[in-house]
């Protein structure tokens, strides 16, 4: 009985010690799946923050530089001031012109909108988004108002944005401009823009801003002139009242101001474009440069010469619209009342200078004047393509077919010009080299432009040569039936061919390094062709 007794101690111990090890096993499983999963929700969290971090870092990095320049202006005024008090002048000669006992009365802004006499919050933005970025070579200045069937402003934005290399973005402003009262809607339009575009908001690069009521006069008592009807001109005069309060609030941040509308697509490349055009002019004497053809779209003034303009506009706000008066300011300054038109337009075209190809495209189709349509194109858009020397990765260029004058390969591919070829023939070849073999993320090549719409790739195939090493490795030039490519007898893989004589997409992963792009003409042309496009995207190499 006591041995019964005894193993039955036993057998209960072993049973207790079992279930305690079961539990404690149970317990630690639970521990270490609770571990994991903290130890998972922290690994997020740090990548989520290395994220933000990362766009962070692009963003101090323009408001450093920006600071960086306002601190050595101010030094630099400093330096001058201290200079001046030095010289026993200073403070004396800078005032000397404007005693308080003057009898003449010195004319103004507000002598033309006398409503805001007495009222300094007229002239101060009723919402701001800004980091008060100021002292850049270039300011952008883009008015828009709501639309009520499309808005372009985000499409716009994102162009103008895809534009700019990081060395232009450090010396550039794009403020946009709600010309709306209504303060809910500006703040949601901020909201939009800031979330399409939050780096670039938070570096100072992109900035909003909107009017007070207080700036505008009474706009639905005006004198109908010109045959407009009572809606249109209170259209044109706000607008010239918008642009007049953009160009004033611009003016102080940069050399040179540029206005746009807001439903445009731009070039690459354009800021440094603008900037060399304008410095390049060999006389100080104009008064705006133009890089488009259409209305008020890629007009650029010097800043010094805003006063003026935004007086002149302010001057007639009521009489007449915004094109007419930019253009009698170059007549009051150069015409000769006793001379003909011809002689006008001539000495109005010295301050007036046209750049060509164009900058911008018009793309919008709705006007800001409810109810027009307004379906203009430049010409001059796609006529040429802006130097672009670093975008294509170098490559040996040649071609089997004969290039029209001036309008070689090599010229297209560093998008200096176009090229354009004369006639092809089955088995023409245009080909891109790439030594060493280099990774390739998206292609794109566009024939035809808007003068010779018919000059474009028919029946031509895009291919590609892989390195030889790829080649080895991955059995690439074997012919698949799985593999979706199509292999030709020399070893090249076919990835697409012209449709409506443009090819554009992604390069396929397993290709790795390419050795050659190729395109190839399949069958007699009939007419001459244009490469208007060609654009190559490598992949960034590891540091």
């Amino acid at each position: 009985m006591g041995y019964i007794r005894r193993n039955s101690v036993i057998l209960l111990t072993l049973i207790g010690f079992a279930v305690c090890f079961i539990t404690l096993s149970n317990n630690q499983d639970t521990d270490s799946r609770s571990l994991r999963m903290e130890y998972d929700e922290k690994v997020k969290d740090l990548d989520e923050r290395l994220q933000e971090t990362v766009k962070l870092h692009e963003a101090r990095k323009i408001e450093i530089y920006h600071l960086q320049r306002q601190v050595a202006h101010a030094l630099e005024e400093q330096k001058n001031i201290s200079a001046s008090f030095r010289d026993g002048g200073g403070v004396k000669r800078t005032l000397s012109g404007l005693g308080g006992n003057s009898v003449l009365h010195l004319p103004s802004a507000l002598s033309y909108l006398p409503h805001i006499n007495g009222k300094p919050e007229s002239l101060q933005p009723a919402f701001q988004l800004s980091q008060g970025i100021s002292r850049v070579s270039i300011v952008i200045g883009i008015p828009t108002i709501k639309r009520d069937i499309e808005s372009y402003i985000i499409p716009t934005l994102r162009s103008l944005l895809d534009g700019l290399s990081p060395e232009e973005k450090l010396d550039c402003l794009i403020v946009v401009f709600i010309a709306e009262l209504d303060l809910v809607y500006v703040k949601s339009q901020a909201d939009e823009i800031k979330e399409a575009f939050p780096t670039e908001v938070e570096s100072g690069l992109l900035e909003v801003i909107s009017p007070p009521a207080s700036y505008y006069p009474d706009l639905d008592n005006l004198k109908e002139t010109f045959g407009d009807s009572k809606e249109r001109v209170k259209w044109r005069t706000k607008q010239n009242l918008d642009f007049s309060f953009l160009m004033m609030y611009c003016q102080p941040k940069a050399t040179y101001y540029v206005q746009l509308e807001d439903d445009i697509i731009a070039k690459p490349g354009y800021i440094t474009t603008m900037k060399n055009f304008a410095q390049q002019q060999k006389s100080d004497d104009w008064v705006l440069l133009e890089f488009s053809s259409l209305g008020f779209i890629g007009k650029l003034f010097k800043s010094s010469d805003l006063g003026l303009v935004v007086e002149f506009f302010l001057m007639f706000h009521k009489e007449k619209p915004i094109d007419w008066l930019l253009d009698h300011i170059l007549y009051v300054k150069v015409c000769n009342p006793e001379k003909d038109n011809k002689h006008c337009t001539r000495q109005k075209a010295q301050l007036r200078i046209r750049f060509k190809p164009s900058l911008y495209q018009h793309v919008g189709t709705h006007s800001s004047l409810k109810g027009k349509l307004q379906k203009l194109k430049d010409k001059d858009f796609g006529k040429g393509k802006l130097p672009q020397h670093s975008l294509n990765p170098p490559a040996e260029i040649s071609t089997t077919i004969k290039p029209y004058q001036k309008y070689t390969l090599e010229k297209a591919y560093k998008g200096e010009d176009i090229f354009w070829g004369i006639l092809p023939k089955a088995g023409s070849v245009v080909r891109f080299i790439f030594n060493p073999p280099i990774k390739i993320i998206s292609y794109r090549f566009v024939s035809g432009n808007a003068d010779h719409p018919g000059d474009i790739f028919t029946n031509t195939t895009v291919e590609v040569m892989p390195s030889y090493q790829q080649q080895k490795k991955e059995g690439l030039l074997e012919t698949d039936e799985d593999n979706k490519s199509k292999h030709t007898n020399d070893g090249y893989i076919q990835i697409g061919e012209f449709k409506d004589g443009r090819i554009m997409g992604d390069m396929d992963k397993k290709l790795d390094k390419v050795q050659e792009i190729r395109l190839r003409v399949q069958s007699n042309a009939k007419a001459w062709v244009i490469l208007s496009d060609i654009r190559i995207v490598p992949a960034k190499r590891r540091r």
